[in-house]
Protein backbone atom coordinates (compact mmCIF):
# COMPACT_ATOMS: atom_id res chain seq x y z
CA UNK A 1 0.00 0.00 0.00
CA UNK A 2 1.49 3.16 -1.34
CA UNK A 3 1.68 6.30 1.04
CA UNK A 4 -1.01 7.99 -0.82
CA UNK A 5 -3.07 4.92 -0.27
CA UNK A 6 -2.59 4.84 3.39
CA UNK A 7 -3.73 8.47 3.59
CA UNK A 8 -6.34 8.16 1.40
CA UNK A 9 -7.56 5.40 3.78
CA UNK A 10 -7.30 7.18 7.09
CA UNK A 11 -8.77 10.37 5.19
CA UNK A 12 -12.01 7.96 4.63
CA UNK A 13 -12.10 6.29 7.74
CA UNK A 14 -11.42 10.21 9.28
CA UNK A 15 -15.28 10.92 7.35
CA UNK A 16 -16.98 7.68 8.61
CA UNK A 17 -16.30 8.29 12.15
CA UNK A 18 -16.99 12.37 12.32
CA UNK A 19 -20.72 11.15 10.74
CA UNK A 20 -20.69 8.18 13.02
CA UNK A 21 -20.35 10.26 15.86
CA UNK A 22 -22.66 13.30 15.01
CA UNK A 23 -25.10 10.19 14.39
CA UNK A 24 -24.75 9.10 17.57
CA UNK A 25 -24.53 13.20 19.07
CA UNK A 26 -28.05 13.86 17.50
CA UNK A 27 -29.33 10.66 19.16
CA UNK A 28 -27.88 11.44 22.35
CA UNK A 29 -29.27 14.63 22.41
CA UNK A 30 -32.36 13.66 21.35
CA UNK A 31 -32.55 11.07 24.39
CA UNK A 32 -32.63 14.38 26.77
CA UNK A 33 -35.09 16.64 25.13
CA UNK A 34 -38.52 15.73 25.71
CA UNK A 35 -40.47 14.60 22.72
CA UNK A 36 -36.84 13.88 20.80
CA UNK A 37 -37.17 10.14 20.83
CA UNK A 38 -36.89 10.12 17.48
CA UNK A 39 -33.15 9.10 17.39
CA UNK A 40 -33.12 5.11 17.35
CA UNK A 41 -33.62 5.17 13.03
CA UNK A 42 -30.47 7.56 13.50
CA UNK A 43 -28.64 5.18 15.84
CA UNK A 44 -29.31 1.41 13.78
CA UNK A 45 -28.10 4.19 11.07
CA UNK A 46 -24.98 4.98 12.85
CA UNK A 47 -24.39 1.40 14.43
CA UNK A 48 -24.79 0.02 10.60
CA UNK A 49 -22.58 1.69 9.55
CA UNK A 50 -20.03 1.35 12.34
CA UNK A 51 -20.27 -2.55 11.67
CA UNK A 52 -19.89 -2.12 8.07
CA UNK A 53 -16.93 0.16 8.08
CA UNK A 54 -15.33 -1.47 11.25
CA UNK A 55 -12.85 -3.92 9.15
CA UNK A 56 -11.93 -1.35 6.95
CA UNK A 57 -10.31 0.18 9.92
CA UNK A 58 -8.15 -3.02 11.42
CA UNK A 59 -4.99 -1.92 12.21
CA UNK A 60 -5.26 1.85 12.69
CA UNK A 61 -5.86 4.05 15.36
CA UNK A 62 -9.71 4.45 14.02
CA UNK A 63 -10.33 0.98 15.20
CA UNK A 64 -10.24 1.66 18.56
CA UNK A 65 -13.32 4.40 17.32
CA UNK A 66 -15.59 2.01 16.04
CA UNK A 67 -15.23 -0.04 19.24
CA UNK A 68 -15.71 2.74 21.45
CA UNK A 69 -18.76 3.72 20.19
CA UNK A 70 -20.30 0.27 19.36
CA UNK A 71 -19.33 -0.88 22.92
CA UNK A 72 -21.33 2.88 24.41
CA UNK A 73 -23.99 1.92 22.17
CA UNK A 74 -24.23 -1.60 23.50
CA UNK A 75 -23.23 -0.66 27.29
CA UNK A 76 -25.96 1.94 27.24
CA UNK A 77 -28.85 -0.24 25.59
CA UNK A 78 -28.00 -2.56 28.82
CA UNK A 79 -28.33 0.35 31.27
CA UNK A 80 -31.78 1.22 29.78
CA UNK A 81 -32.64 -2.31 30.50
CA UNK A 82 -31.70 -2.79 33.43
CA UNK A 83 -33.23 1.01 34.38
CA UNK A 84 -36.50 -0.03 32.58
CA UNK A 85 -38.43 -1.18 36.09
CA UNK A 86 -37.75 2.30 37.87
CA UNK A 87 -40.47 3.68 35.25
CA UNK A 88 -42.99 1.99 37.56
CA UNK A 89 -42.30 5.34 40.41
CA UNK A 90 -42.03 7.61 36.97
CA UNK A 91 -38.87 10.00 38.58
CA UNK A 92 -36.67 7.14 39.63
CA UNK A 93 -37.02 5.69 35.96
CA UNK A 94 -36.90 9.63 34.63
CA UNK A 95 -33.38 10.48 36.68
CA UNK A 96 -32.05 7.06 35.62
CA UNK A 97 -32.67 7.36 31.99
CA UNK A 98 -31.35 11.04 32.58
CA UNK A 99 -28.22 10.05 33.94
CA UNK A 100 -27.51 7.03 30.94
CA UNK A 101 -27.95 9.90 27.92
CA UNK A 102 -25.35 12.29 29.88
CA UNK A 103 -22.92 9.67 30.41
CA UNK A 104 -24.06 9.02 26.23
CA UNK A 105 -23.18 12.47 25.68
CA UNK A 106 -20.25 12.42 27.56
CA UNK A 107 -18.92 9.23 25.22
CA UNK A 108 -19.82 10.31 22.32
CA UNK A 109 -17.93 14.23 22.62
CA UNK A 110 -15.02 12.43 23.96
CA UNK A 111 -14.73 10.22 21.03
CA UNK A 112 -15.39 13.53 18.66
CA UNK A 113 -12.49 14.99 20.23
CA UNK A 114 -10.28 12.66 20.16
CA UNK A 115 -11.51 11.86 16.92
CA UNK A 116 -10.93 15.31 15.32
CA UNK A 117 -7.04 15.11 17.37
CA UNK A 118 -6.24 11.84 15.37
CA UNK A 119 -5.66 10.18 18.91
CA UNK A 120 -7.29 6.83 19.50
CA UNK A 121 -9.88 6.08 22.04
CA UNK A 122 -7.53 4.42 24.92
CA UNK A 123 -8.78 1.46 27.28
CA UNK A 124 -8.27 0.18 30.43
CA UNK A 125 -5.92 -3.10 30.40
Amino acid sequence: MTDHDRNERLRSLSNVGLISYLLHLVVAVGALIPGGQWGPTLLIVALVLDFVKRDDARGTWHESHFRWRIRTVAFALLAYLLTLPLWLFILPGWLAWTAISAWFVYRIVKGMFRLNAGQPMEFPQ
